[in-house]
């Protein structure tokens, strides 16, 4: 009998998902992908809220917000500031703030973090939103790293459970990757590509694989070059023009880096090689260990493997 209803309860739940049309919008974390995605969503008529632990945060992503919208209405609206103005207004009047995630969730299609990538800090806060949102609701992660079905176990909807994987500038990059686990509904699937659709982004389906697509390519290849200069076969700005002018490439491998963060790179590294630590592209390499050990992180710091003023 238990074991029937247990499927029982499962079909339910997960007949309750059949498609859904995503239009309420939790977002948690009010740093810039939070921020980003979440006025993505405004912009595209979606219902946002966006939840942080302190009211200070929020305002400040609300106020990066506001000046990344007018900004965009100047170019659209160049000859017409009243309807700029019109349009930052609008889309901001999509967007609320909470710093109760409990409450937030309680009427949201989909509860999206973009917080630190803390394995147990993501378990925490989907693991209690299990507990109080709503049958139907689709919970995703942002997370670039680690594995969606690791975060997905503390909840009981590993059915309605995916990735979302957006890039910097959200605003400006046309890239979702959207993640699926060996559990996630194909309902839960289709619902998470319609609404990267809806959002005017360009959507790629993808494995729950370390580094999905994009970082599992970039990382190594970055990881690379750095292993190719410690060699001491090539220096770090013979091998950034290489790929510039040779693979028609924007910025060089080491400019990357330094625009990604070294300690990105190396946090993203530490894990892989954890899970993986007799895959030859996921080794360390003493050199970004050091830059990271002497807080050399990169343009965020004013230093990485360039210097910045």
């Amino acid at each position: 009998m238990a074991f029937f209803t247990h499927q029982a309860a499962r079909h339910l739940s997960s007949s309750a998902v059949r498609q859904v049309l995503i239009k309420q919008v939790m977002i948690i974390g009010g740093g810039q992908m939070g921020a980003g995605i979440a006025q993505v969503a405004a912009a595209t008529g979606h219902t946002v809220t966006l939840v942080d632990t302190s009211q200070d945060i929020l305002n400040k992503a609300l106020k990066g917000m506001e000046g990344s919208l007018k900004r965009v209405a100047k170019k659209k609206f160049a000859d017409k500031p009243e309807a700029g103005a019109e349009f930052v207004q609008g889309v901001m009047g999509k967007v609320s703030t909470s710093t109760d995630a409990a409450a937030a969730a309680q009427t949201s299609d989909l509860v999206l973090e973009a917080i630190v990538e803390n394995l147990k800090v993501k378990q925490d806060l989907f693991g209690g939103l299990d507990k109080v949102a709503p049958a139907h609701t689709i919970f995703a992660s942002n997370t670039s790293s680690l594995p969606i079905s690791d975060i997905a176990s503390a909840t009981s909807r590993l059915d309605r459970f995916g990735g979302l994987h957006f890039f910097n500038p959200v605003p400006v990059m046309k890239l979702v990757e959207v993640i699926g686990t060996s559990a996630t509904s194909q309902d839960t699937f289709d619902s998470l590509l319609n609404f990267s659709k809806a959002l005017g982004k360009t959507p790629v389906s993808c494995k729950d694989t370390p580094g999905f697509i994009v970082n599992r390519l970039l990382v190594p290849y970055m990881m690379e070059a750095i292993r190719l200069h410690e060699r001491g076969h090539g220096s770090k700005e013979d091998i950034d023009i290489a790929m510039k002018l040779g693979a028609g490439y924007p910025m060089g491998p080491f400019e990357l880096l330094d625009y990604v963060g070294l300690d990105t790179a190396k946090f993203i590294m530490d894990g892989w090689s954890a899970m993986a630590p007799d895959n030859p592209l996921f080794g360390q390499s003493e050199m970004l260990n050091k830059l990271v050990a002497e807080g050399k992180y990169g343009k965020k710091t004013g230093e990485g493997f360039y210097k910045y003023k």
